[in-house]
């Protein structure tokens, strides 16, 4: 699915800071992209893609082979270091399924993790909010039963969004809310369950295993659920996103990834950070504090947001 209209316009907005650092001038030099290229050039591409987050290890690869391609005469312009630039950029995103996996029967479970601070709730309200707009019934779980007010912060996203959650007592089982959930998802006959879950560092181990209750929970009360694992990753953390991954998806099997805070910084290169360094697919990308600041990722597009100037 394409990103087009007022969704590509969110999101060349919310990338606005990353493309500054990857293409406008710094102390009257032309842009990047434009003119002859030369070794200082390349070298200055080379410092704005770190400062953009793309990653060491990505960006080393690229300026590479645009450099060995200079010096043979192959690549002689900006505009053709762009054009590279985006081909292999695109090229890091196979065909792969990046939408949501709905269950054939029965309500659809999507378990939502994160560290405190990732805008994992806030998560969850826009996908809620994405789902009732496709005329799904939506519930929500509340588990985040430790942080003080997480109960009541998703009951307000609840509220404003028209959909009933499931919560417990503070300080209670979350592994039992998520039960009593399932329970009510079965009973009420709704399309999508979504369990808010403790934001915890990937480093402790209680409750990791905890998370993992969770999971092991839902599977047993409804076949083949989750049907999705969503991990909120905070974009503006940049390669310490990678490191949290790879210990959430060991687990509980994380089945996609949703980069948040994309707007405002550069570190929009992030997304290729974790691409880099990571096998689950970025399923959704947040752009903006509003619900409808969220959007399917859709590499082609984002790769041409990432570079078009304003």
């Amino acid at each position: 699915m394409g990103l087009f209209g007022s969704a590509l316009s969110r999101i060349r907005k919310g990338l606005a800071a990353t493309r500054e650092a990857l293409v406008k001038s710094v102390k009257d030099i032309p842009s990047l992209f434009r003119g002859s290229l030369s070794e200082e050039s390349i070298n200055d591409i080379e410092a704005r893609l770190i400062r953009a987050d793309i990653g060491v290890a990505t960006t080393r690869r690229l300026i590479d082979g645009l450099r060995t391609d200079y010096r043979a005469g192959r690549m002689t312009r900006g505009e053709d270091a762009l054009a590279y630039l985006k081909r292999e950029l695109k090229a890091m995103w196979p065909q792969e399924v990046r939408t949501l996996r709905f269950a054939d029967q029965g309500p659809t479970v999507i378990l939502v993790a994160g560290v405190n601070g990732a805008g994992k709730t806030t998560t969850i309200a826009k996908l809620a909010h994405r789902l009732r707009g496709e005329g799904r019934v939506v519930l929500l779980a509340a588990c985040d039963t430790f942080r003080a007010g997480a109960v009541r912060q998703l009951e307000v996203w609840a509220e404003r969004l028209g959909v009933e959650a499931v919560k417990g007592q503070q300080g209670g089982d979350p592994a039992s809310v998520a039960f009593d959930a399932c329970q009510a998802a079965v009973a009420r006959a709704v399309d999508v369950l979504i369990v808010d879950t403790a934001g915890r560092l990937h480093t402790q181990d209680p409750l990791m295993r905890q998370l993992t209750k969770i999971r092991d929970v839902v599977q047993r009360r409804i076949p083949g659920a989750p049907h999705e694992v969503l991990l909120v990753l905070d974009a503006t953390i940049g390669q310490n996103a990678i490191r949290q991954a790879e210990e959430f998806t060991r687990a509980i099997g994380v089945t996609g990834l949703v980069l948040t805070k994309l707007d405002g910084t550069a570190r929009g290169g992030a997304v290729v950070a974790v691409r880099q360094g990571l096998s689950p697919p970025v399923k959704f990308v947040g752009v903006g504090e509003t619900l409808d600041d969220f959007e399917a990722f859709d590499p082609d597009a984002f790769v041409e947001a990432l570079f078009e100037e304003d």
